[in-house]
């Protein structure tokens, strides 16, 4: 279903919605101690990513209610995270299919049904601002909902009957914002769970996968691009997926792969099916056998992950792959623009973030729905010098030459940590490099 599609039903026809669930609320509810919690509701439809970010919320869950049976509800899209993330038991998870309006009216019918059946004691609302998530909260039956909740800010209307309200803070990472939303289930504070948030990152997930499994997969790959033998390999994701305003200029990827590439490296592009036209462009201006075409070669999350051990670095715009990249060994560099690392930033330290602090940036919040006022001129991404990233790159490759990727895990988890750098510009703070921004001191 089309993203703008998406947007415009969520503002017109979840007001209505929520405005009418809001008749039925209990305004007593909102100081109610909590029932015991047997049974949780985490609703979760957006980005794959986000899913990664969350990990640190469903320890907490298990921290603090270890008898409680959790259960998610997201979309059909991102499923095969969650089964990556193994929190929850693959019969506990319940899909909507969104690709299309009919598809996601049928869906939402039958699982409305499986939850009013399951009977739960608390609804943790994940989504930011938007509206179906409130509306599935409600509708659960749950006695305890928990969700983001404006406040004192206007607009953003998601109805009255949140009784766990919790004050969405964009100065914090959102990985310690869903945990706060765990916290609220038993506070008796207004607003919700104030509590003391320290600098330390939270555990980061990491998948890890056999010996063997990863040399067939070294092995298809060279088969798949033999002309990557003998040269480490550095993967480039230059896409901007459902938000193109994200991606950094294919001009910069082009001239930093052609760089790469007279430094002795391979190049693979990857990205969906759909973003062959991007590598096709990097591979005409590189004339270069060592640029290999990799969008569509991955047919999965996990065979993505495997592939990063098999490379020895990751270039990528702020998305999915970079978030997946963290339960990984593979180092990487992440270009933030219209968006924050400050809230979306990977919680592992192998990371260098490229961002640029421009008087509009970011631009992508939860308070627009995350539609970029911009008219499609990203300078956040285009003050981004590609001879600063390759130094940053070469800086990295030549840290960890002597870890050949596609050994043993072990091995490849002797990687370097990446140490930070910051740089000002002309006129004060023009651009941060720095290690795991996400929780700066």
């Amino acid at each position: 279903m089309d993203i703008d599609l998406q947007r415009k039903m969520d503002r017109i026809l979840g007001s209505v919605i929520c405005r009418f669930l809001s008749l039925f609320r209990l305004r007593r509810s909102v100081h109610a101690p909590a029932p015991k919690v047997e049974r949780v509701l985490v609703i979760l439809l957006s980005e794959m990513g986000s899913l990664v970010l969350a990990y640190p919320m469903f320890q907490r869950i298990k921290k603090l209610y270890p008898k409680a049976s959790v259960h998610v509800l997201l979309f059909e899209k991102n499923r095969e995270v969650l089964d990556i993330l193994k929190v929850v038991p693959p019969q506990h998870v319940l899909t909507l299919d969104s690709t299309s309006i009919a598809r996601l009216a049928r869906d939402s019918l039958s699982v409305l049904v499986r939850l009013r059946r399951a009977k739960f004691d608390v609804a943790v609302d994940c989504e930011l601002f938007s509206r179906i998530s409130s509306i599935f909260s409600f509708l659960s039956g749950a006695r305890v909902r928990v969700g983001f909740h404006p406040h004192c800010q206007e607009g953003l209307y998601r109805g009255d009957f949140i009784n766990r309200p919790v004050l969405y803070n964009p100065y914090q990472h959102i990985s310690q914002q869903f945990v706060t939303l765990v916290e609220a289930i038993d506070s008796t504070t207004v607003p919700k769970a104030k509590r003391l948030v320290t600098p330390e990152p939270p555990e980061t997930p990491a998948v890890h996968f056999g010996p063997e499994e990863i040399r067939e997969t070294a092995r298809r790959l060279h088969a798949y691009a033999p002309d990557i033998d003998g040269r480490r390999l550095v993967l480039i994701h230059p896409s901007g997926g459902l938000l193109p305003i994200r991606a950094w200029p294919l001009e910069y990827y082009c001239r930093l792969s052609r760089q790469l590439l007279q430094e002795g490296y391979a190049v693979g592009v990857i990205g969906m099916g759909q973003d062959k036209g991007l590598a096709e462009q990097i591979q005409s201006y590189c004339q270069d056998p060592h640029c290999v075409d990799l969008t569509g070669y991955t047919k999965s999350v996990r065979e993505l992950m495997l592939l990063f051990h098999c490379a020895s670095l990751l270039v990528t715009n702020d998305g999915g792959p970079g978030q997946f990249s963290a339960m990984t060994p593979i180092p990487a560099i992440i270009l933030f623009g219209p968006e924050t690392p400050t809230l979306y930033g990977r919680l592992d330290p192998k990371v260098v973030v490229f961002f640029s602090s421009l008087s509009c940036a970011p631009c992508i919040t939860a308070y627009n729905h995350r539609k970029s006022p911009c008219d499609g001129d990203n300078v956040c991404l285009k003050r981004i010098d590609p001879d600063r990233v390759l130094a940053k790159a070469m800086e990295i490759l030549q840290a960890g030459e002597g870890t050949q990727p596609a050994d043993l895990p072990e091995e490849a988890a002797r990687r370097q940590k990446v140490v930070g750098i910051e740089e000002r510009g002309r006129h004060g703070q023009e651009s941060r490099v720095r290690e795991n921004p996400t929780y700066p001191s």
